[in-house]
């Protein structure tokens, strides 16, 4: 089903994920963002400057109706996403992360993530040991 946020008029798909075209840099991640429903705007703000001052070269990038990030010439590491009730937080080899991401299924490969649910809040401590590692490994090139 189909909706326009009413603070932004941007379409949001299925579960609220908002529905902007694919661009580089940080204008579309902003717009994102803003399009996040709810109390999902103000953690993706939060994400959004969490890499941004943790990572200070990151590359921004929305692809397939998600923010992504990466570091110039190793592809993308992360990308969120979101859904009804949560944030999916995925990091493209989280596997290799310690400790490793806890979500992740046999189809996954070496994708893992995390679910961030409005009571849950960021662990920014984790996600900052999440993001060097991962920043640090080859990343995903589509």
């Amino acid at each position: 089903m189909l909706t326009k946020d009413p603070k932004t008029g941007t379409v949001l798909l299925s579960g609220g994920n908002p529905q902007i075209a694919k661009a580089d840099g940080d204008v579309p991640v902003q717009a994102y963002i803003a399009a996040m429903p709810g109390w999902k705007s103000n953690l993706g703000r939060q994400l959004d400057t969490l890499i941004v001052t943790t990572l200070p070269d990151v590359r921004k990038a929305v692809r397939w109706n998600s923010p992504f990030y990466g570091m110039e010439g190793k592809g993308w590491f992360l990308s969120f996403h979101v859904l009804t009730r949560y944030v999916k937080v995925t990091f493209f080899d989280g596997l290799s992360l310690d400790p490793m991401p806890p979500g992740g299924t046999p189809r996954s490969g070496e994708a893992r993530w995390i679910d961030i649910y409005e009571k849950d809040g960021l662990d920014e401590a984790r996600m900052v040991q999440w993001l060097r590692q991962a920043a640090a490994l080859p990343g995903w090139v589509p």
